[in-house]
């Protein structure tokens, strides 16, 4: 097990804590995890790009530790009253859109590549900064509206939905003209 592969599984084990001290009410504390959670995001693709540790393993890993700490997170503070629900419908429908999508591709045209866009890390990077000011907010007792970021986090789920089902119909349109021809 190298490096990144353990920052992954580290950040998967940091959901069910991140999850608890939200029940808890402990935001601060709840802050200071979920961001060492996405420093061991960045950190691992960085570790495993730089010195060529990437794995098949941590191929699969990360991204489900992603959306594990993103889902987990964003459905709690929902359920706190701290995102709005049409917020974390977006983001929740993408991540169903882009497993089922997959798993269809995989069903009906068979092997894939799973890359992930600039949009879809931007996307995520988003979801992260949305999330830190959520928790910023509830564990500083601003005041301010977070409405704009929820807005402009709707609207990136969307857009990054939309090209994963863009890219994928092209590819299996292309591969189906490939097929079709023998």
């Amino acid at each position: 097990m190298n490096l990144p592969n353990l920052l992954t599984l580290l950040r998967l084990f940091l959901v069910p804590v991140i999850f608890y001290a939200l029940a808890k009410g402990l935001f601060a504390v709840t802050l200071i995890i979920f961001l060492a959670a996405a420093i061991t995001d960045a950190l691992d693709g960085w570790i495993a790009r730089h010195y060529h540790l990437q794995t098949r393993l941590g191929a699969v890993l990360d991204p489900i530790a992603d959306k594990l700490l993103v889902v987990t997170t964003v459905i709690t503070l929902t359920w706190l009253q701290r995102i709005p629900l049409w917020m974390t419908v977006a983001v929740i429908s993408r991540d169903l859109l882009i497993v089922g999508g997959g798993l269809l591709y995989l069903l009906l045209i068979g092997k894939f590549s799973v890359r992930p866009t600039l949009l879809s890390k931007w996307n995520t990077a988003l979801q992260f900064i949305v999330i830190v000011l959520v928790l910023l907010q509830a564990a500083c007792h601003w005041r301010v509206s977070l409405l704009p970021a929820f807005v402009l986090a709707f609207l990136m789920a969307v857009a990054s939905g939309v090209q994963y089902v863009w890219v994928w119909s092209r590819k299996a349109i292309a591969q189906e003209g490939v097929s079709g021809e023998s």
